[in-house]
């Protein structure tokens, strides 16, 4: 393969891969804030709780639905550093989707320290410009 024609499939991609992102990015109107409702930031709970999802100034809508100033909820349990906020989110055990548009879930973790953050995704799951992301909040988990 000539070096010339590397360089040119490198080019390409990368403008394919700007041009995407810029074409499907969506912007977050001021004042937009996500915040974790329950449990607040050092409960003690048991393996199995309730994680409820707040948002302000942004609507819920299911993941591949295209409106504005909407989005759905991913919760990040305990992450050290944050997904690309420029590509889709994995889907993984610390990563949780609720594309259909949910505002609560149970979750059961095993007994210990967690943290827990939510971050606010599109229609095609990457977050928004600037990103809705809620403060991290930490919890005990208790073998109950």
């Amino acid at each position: 393969m000539s070096r010339t024609f590397l360089l040119f499939f490198i080019a390409t991609a990368i403008s394919w891969n700007v041009a995407f992102a810029e074409k499907h990015f969506s912007e977050s109107p001021p004042g937009a804030k996500v915040y974790i409702i329950s449990p607040k930031d050092g409960d003690v709970v048991g393996k199995t709780f309730t994680v409820r999802f707040g948002l302000v100034n942004m609507g819920v809508a299911p993941a591949g639905v295209k409106l504005p100033n909407t989005g759905h909820h991913h919760l990040l349990i305990d992450l050290e550093t944050l997904p690309d906020m420029e590509k889709p989110l994995a889907f993984s055990e610390n990563v949780r989707h609720f594309g259909g548009g949910q505002t609560e879930t149970e979750i059961t973790l095993a007994p210990g320290k967690h943290t827990l953050r939510l971050l606010l995704g599109n229609y095609l799951h990457i977050p928004h410009k600037p990103p809705v992301l809620s403060e991290k909040i930490t919890v005990i988990v208790k073998d109950k």
